[in-house]
């Protein structure tokens, strides 16, 4: 029996105004207006709402409505039709404000007992490979996400996907470290080899089970549906069903974008038909069934070990990398600002402005400052709702640089709590090391653990990052601290014995974290 698993890929991001809301923005920052207005003046929400409305009007409900129509019809039967969706939570939010009708017929599909849900991270992130602390950030989108699912839809999934099927043996073991039984992939050729995507795999070095995207199968729908120069058009239900009937292996695994049927492909393409269709044209073959991931991963045996390095990330997106997101030095530079401050906005502590940090992880907009040529340069352009890259940058940049100003202004207000509970991650510690550049074994990760260090330094060590402005340049350039930093610099033009540097360090030091 080889089992076919189904699975659709909902999410609709949060996409930045592009005029941002100065006015508006100003005042928050002045604190005059609520916090839920800052969203609003960085985020277009007129255009998120239609979008949302017009993909829902075309493909979630309709898709939907045939989707449990073809549970009901295949019911009862020694087999059933079965089908699995990863929906972001963002997505969810923004159907719950603006369609519920979507997430009621979300809540009816986990309903039938015929639907598994599969995790993803909240904002549809890469938070796994922000710099300094991806997992950190990882587990709290996935633990959101959980929250939301089980809120919304009433489901607690056991499967899992990370963002836009981006994986490495670091993702799938950390995944394994949080409990859920399978990860899904996509079917990489440099990652495979000889092997097949149709088979269970497991992931190197932990135990969890690995399911690979058959792309091929999966892109005759998503990409060359409507296709009318493509040499197998038109696709119809019965064409497709012989294509999975001649496939060898244990499972078939086919995931495509939701839109696809109504959106990306429009209703009069015949979309909805085929959909409706496909699953009785399978089902007609006696050797296939539909499954779901952790039914898959149960009935059938592991192959092989899929060997992914955390230095070499695959995806289902473009070459099959990370490129969409971090291919060039734009979305480097606006990935790396949005890690740099997340110390800071976990020490401030304000569930408004960690919201607006975590919405500007959606990984959207690293998507839209692509700067592809080719074919794949028109699907950026096709998702994107911007004119170029550049604007996209400069956007996220401006938004960016709004939270960190805000985030700014709060530790300001209270710069001695704040301190106290900014923990910097190793990259950003300070680390005594000898005039002759070998390191003593001590870090500071936060202004406390370096006041503690104070003494615990060795002398020659500590006057020598004096001497040379380091501590003054780590205060200003990592911590912001730049009154601080002054006074710091002051001791320098004094002569002091060891004892007094310490006592005048930790003077300067003092009111900020005791």
């Amino acid at each position: 029996m080889t089992d076919v698993v189904l699975m659709f890929e909902v999410h609709q991001p949060y996409r930045l105004r592009r005029d941002i809301h100065y006015r508006l923005l100003e005042k928050a920052l002045a604190g005059r207006v609520e916090p839920g207005d800052v969203e609003e003046a960085l985020f277009d929400n007129e255009l998120n709402r239609l979008v949302v409305e017009r993909a829902s009007e075309r493909c979630y409900i309709p898709a939907t409505r045939i989707i449990l129509e073809n549970v009901k019809r295949y019911a009862g039967g020694s087999r059933g039709f079965k089908a699995s969706f990863s929906v972001s939570g963002v997505f969810l939010e923004q159907a719950q404000r603006w369609k519920p009708e979507v997430v009621d017929l979300f809540r009816e599909l986990a309903g039938t007992g015929m639907i598994e849900f599969v995790e993803q991270t909240y904002y549809h992130s890469m938070a796994a490979f922000l710099p300094y602390f991806g997992f950190d950030e990882l587990r709290e989108q996935v633990v959101e996400h959980r929250k939301l699912v089980e809120e919304l839809i009433g489901y607690r999934p056991t499967s899992i996907e990370n963002t836009e099927f981006t994986y490495s043996n670091d993702v799938a073991c950390f995944f394994d470290s949080m409990g859920y039984r399978v990860v899904l992939t996509e079917g990489v050729e440099r990652v495979l080899g000889w092997r097949s995507p149709n088979y269970v795999y497991k992931a190197y070095g932990c135990d969890i089970r690995v399911l690979t995207r058959n792309y091929r199968l999966s892109d005759d729908i998503g990409f060359r549906f409507s296709d009318k120069t493509w040499d197998q058009y038109p696709l119809t239900a019965d064409k497709y069903a012989s294509w999975i009937a001649s496939t060898p292996g244990d499972l078939i695994f086919i995931a495509v974008d939701y839109e696809t049927f109504g959106e990306h492909h429009w209703p009069e393409s015949g979309i909805h038909e085929f959909l409706k269709w496909m699953p009785g044209e399978v089902l007609k073959y006696g050797h296939l069934n539909f499954s779901t991931p952790s039914e898959v991963v149960e009935r059938h045996p592991v192959r092989d070990v899929l060997d992914v390095p955390s230095w070499s990330p695959i995806s289902w997106a473009d070459e099959r990398d990370l490129s969409a997101w971090l291919g060039n030095e734009m979305q480097r530079e606006a990935f790396n600002a949005l890690a740099s401050i997340r110390p800071f906005i976990k020490a401030v502590d304000k569930p408004w402005l960690t919201r607006l940090w975590k919405l500007l992880t959606i990984s959207d907009h690293l998507y839209y400052m692509a700067t592809k040529f080719g074919s794949i340069g028109e699907v950026h352009s096709y998702f994107s709702p911007y004119k170029n890259a550049s604007i996209a940058h400069g956007l996220f940049m401006e938004a960016l640089g709004a939270v960190a100003e805000m985030v700014r202004r709060e530790v300001e207000a209270d710069r001695r709590s704040t301190l106290r509970k900014l923990i910097l991650p190793e990259a950003k510690a300070f680390r005594f090391t000898m005039p002759n550049g070998e390191y003593t074994g001590l870090s500071a990760h936060s202004l406390v653990e370096f006041t503690e260090l104070l003494e615990k330094a060795p002398p020659e060590s500590l006057l020598y990052h004096l001497n040379r402005g380091d501590i003054s340049a780590w205060l200003r350039g990592v911590l912001g601290l730049e009154d601080v930093a002054r006074e710091i610099d002051e001791l320098r033009k004094t002569p002091m014995a060891y004892s007094e540097v310490v006592a005048a360090l930790r003077r300067v030091l003092k009111g900020l974290v005791e």
